[in-house]
């Protein structure tokens, strides 16, 4: 039985040492605005789930880290390919930005995008819902909320709720 549990171990402190390597990149931490170039910015965060090109050269790199992350980080590259900066944007400053009659792409723009096990469609309502599950400010697991109208595409409403998925329907702490 000794043997097992050594065996147990070795084998949880491999996968630990793993994980701990692989999200060396997991946020841009690594990354110095003004220096970094797009190139440097993929190679430590991966490729980007959804890239915005602007009219001015300058690019938006969204980074959900899922499926059931509670974090998506965007990079916003500068005309000149030099890292600008990098935010964390599942909050409550960037969900009170999202508004009635916006677009989806507005709203991709501000959020990143939605995890398709977050997505649903109510045909009998004629709405689409997307949800991004984040950390509230008590570290408690939560879903934010968006209703588009199906047909058009534009924002209904927005709303909040708890990720009730935790031992006995309580909401997961974030284990920050």
């Amino acid at each position: 039985m000794n043997k097992i549990y050594a065996i147990w171990v070795r084998g949880l402190i491999v996968s630990g040492a793993l994980l701990v390597a692989g999200c060396a990149g997991y946020s841009g931490s690594n990354l110095k605005p003004g220096v970094s170039t797009l190139p440097e910015v993929v190679a430590s965060m991966g490729a980007p789930a959804m890239i915005w090109k602007n009219p001015d050269g300058s690019e938006q790199l969204a980074y959900p880290r899922g499926p059931v992350g509670t974090q998506t980080f965007m990079a916003f590259v500068g005309p000149d390919g030099k890292l600008q900066r990098i935010e964390k944007v599942l909050n409550t400053e960037n969900f009170a930005r999202v508004q009635v009659a916006m677009s989806k792409d507005e709203v991709l723009r501000i959020l990143g995008p939605s995890g398709p096990m977050w997505t649903q469609y109510y045909s009998r309502s004629n709405t689409l819902a997307w949800s991004w599950l984040f950390c509230n400010d008590w570290n408690v697991q939560e879903f934010f909320d968006v209703m588009f109208d199906g047909s058009t595409g534009v924002v209904r409403s927005t709303g909040q709720h708890p990720d009730l998925r935790g031992w006995s329907g309580v909401a997961p702490f974030c284990g920050h």
